[in-house]
């Protein structure tokens, strides 16, 4: 399986935690849904992290069943919805950068 992340590394703008992860629920989750191939969408918004770590608010993991399925869903026009919302949302409550990586996801159950 192959996993797309999209990290925010940044910070929720003071007293905007709440607003903000029902807006990313709200408004770009059904946009992240909607990526053709797209097998699962993570949404995890961070509660703590190790002291002097980056700050990372907000991570998106996308799962696809190949690498094909996730060059299809970046040239899709659910992307580009997706893109624009989210570039819609994040100045009301977000300051950072979003970076992605594509990892090949190997899972173990225990």
């Amino acid at each position: 399986m192959i996993t797309r992340y999209a990290l925010f590394e940044g910070h929720v703008h003071e007293g905007q935690t709440e607003a903000f992860r029902q807006a990313v629920l709200d408004e770009l989750l059904p946009k992240w849904q909607a990526f053709p191939g797209a097998l699962s969408v993570r949404v995890t918004f961070a509660d703590s992290r190790d002291d002097g770590a980056p700050e990372f608010p907000l991570i998106l993991a996308v799962n696809y069943p190949d690498v094909a399925a996730v060059e299809a869903a970046l040239a899709s026009p659910a992307r580009a919805a997706g893109r624009a919302a989210t570039e819609a949302l994040l100045p009301r409550f977000f300051t950072g950068r979003i970076h992605h990586h594509v990892t090949t996801a190997h899972e173990y159950a225990l």
